[in-house]
């Protein structure tokens, strides 16, 4: 977490910062991003750096707690059904609208999601943590509104049905490349191009099984 002499700083250097230090990371491994570079690019001494943050793992720690926190905000304003419409329209239409972020940020996305998955994190344990723990909590809400308006059967654990959601929508993360045979390299300046097409139908099919069962209709 920032010291409160970085929140002193004026908006302007704060968002330039933060910026260059983003971009660093998203196109760096963790091990060869440079807090050297970052300072260079953002106009600071390197001596004022540790004056803000404690170090390189502080610092990403944080971009993590504000990607988590943009994402937040960009799912709470897009036009998202609501609940009553149905439990499973609503779904669909947050797994599409978390993609469209993702897709609209990337280097916001590496930050949150390259840890845990490609492992060049050593922290990647908290990384996942915070991400994961942040996800699970929000489904489980959204469970337990459907519950309430028999959008859902009584019998439902909430607890247990959010953790398959996130479990799965994570996992998904690692299908979709392997599915499309996307080489996909972990570092934004080498991404591939994707058929948001081809995704969202991806996650189509995946909520009508998470809707339907593997066991329930024949046709």
């Amino acid at each position: 977490m920032p010291s409160q002499t970085f929140f002193n700083l004026p908006q302007t250097k704060q968002k330039i910062i933060i910026e260059k230090a983003i971009a660093e990371f998203a196109n760096h491994s963790y091990e060869s991003a440079s807090i050297s570079h970052i300072v260079s690019e953002a106009k600071i001494a390197k001596g004022s750096f540790y004056q803000y943050f404690e170090g390189k793992q502080d610092l990403y720690l944080y971009l993590v707690d504000l990607g988590i926190a943009q994402q937040k905000s960009f799912i709470e304003n897009a036009n998202l059904p609501k609940i009553k419409d149905g439990f499973f329209v609503y779904l669909r239409a947050l797994f599409q609208v978390s993609i469209h972020f993702q897709l609209t940020n990337p280097e916001l996305a590496q930050i949150l999601f390259r840890g845990p998955h490609h492992g060049d994190i050593p922290f990647r344990e908290e990384v996942f943590r915070r991400t994961k723990t942040v996800s699970t909590t929000f489904i489980k809400q959204r469970i337990q509104e459907a519950i309430e308006l028999n959008q859902l059967p009584k019998y439902l654990n909430p607890d247990i049905a959010a953790f398959m959601i996130i479990t799965i929508a994570t996992e998904m993360r690692q299908f979709i490349p392997l599915h499309l045979q996307l080489k996909m390299n972990p570092l934004i300046k080498e991404g591939p191009e994707i058929n948001v097409k081809t995704i969202e139908q991806i996650i189509d099919d995946f909520v009508k099984i998470l809707e339907q069962g593997i066991g329930g209709r024949k046709d």
